[in-house]
């Protein structure tokens, strides 16, 4: 987050609203985007997969050209379907439980104390992925979670503090210097007291005073 701080800084924020509005930023970010690590790792057993069924595809029609086709190399034949069915089949639900299991941490993001933990009291079973990506199920075991084991759930609104990222404020009115938000062509002149300051406002700003 660096380069977001030195895009903060170079607007003008003070170091208390940099430090608010970065939290605020990884606050929300679970809840929007996968940990990269976890982009690499659905990437990689993709590509893993794709490759062996290829692989296998090519085997199977190099076989079925052969002319004259001993029983032998007829069951190596079907074996390499099977084969193949077998990776197809893996690979799906491989792929089927990385995107439950990233669907459940962005559905835990911020909620509770310990995501490993109140993952390991969920019923899988009972939960579903839609077509559009949405996870159905999880909400309902979660309320009973609540009811049964409120000590696994943060209070509603921690974090949320005066301070954030949607009500910093823009310094005091009328005191001269800094980017007043929202204005055109990097108006001089501070925010006026009580105005609240975006991360949309602040990299505008900055991009105003080049």
């Amino acid at each position: 987050m660096e380069w977001l701080k030195e895009l903060l800084k170079a607007a003008g924020l003070s170091e208390a609203q940099i430090d608010a509005m970065i939290g605020d930023v990884n606050k929300e970010l679970p809840n929007h985007f996968v940990p990269k690590q976890q982009y690499n790792d659905v990437a990689a057993a993709k590509k893993q997969a794709e490759k062996d069924v290829s692989d296998r595809d090519k085997q199977i029609e190099d076989l079925s050209k052969t002319a004259g086709l001993s029983e032998d190399l007829k069951r190596q034949i079907t074996q390499l379907q099977t084969d193949n069915n077998t990776a197809k089949t893996q690979y799906e639900e491989t792929l089927k439980q990385i995107k439950l299991d990233n669907a459940i941490t962005a559905g835990l993001a911020g909620k509770v104390h310990n995501e490993k933990v109140v993952t390991g009291l969920l019923d899988k079973t009972k939960l579903v992925m839609t077509d559009d990506g949405k996870l159905v199920g999880l909400d309902e075991q979660l309320t009973a979670l609540k009811a049964s084991d409120a000590y696994l759930f943060k209070p509603e609104g921690a974090g949320g503090g005066q301070g954030g990222a949607a009500g910093v404020q823009g310094g005091q009115g009328g005191q001269q210097g800094g980017f007043k938000f929202g204005a055109a062509g990097g108006q001089q002149g501070g925010a006026p007291a009580g105005q609240n300051i975006s991360l949309t406002d602040a990299v505008a700003a900055h991009y105003q005073s080049k």
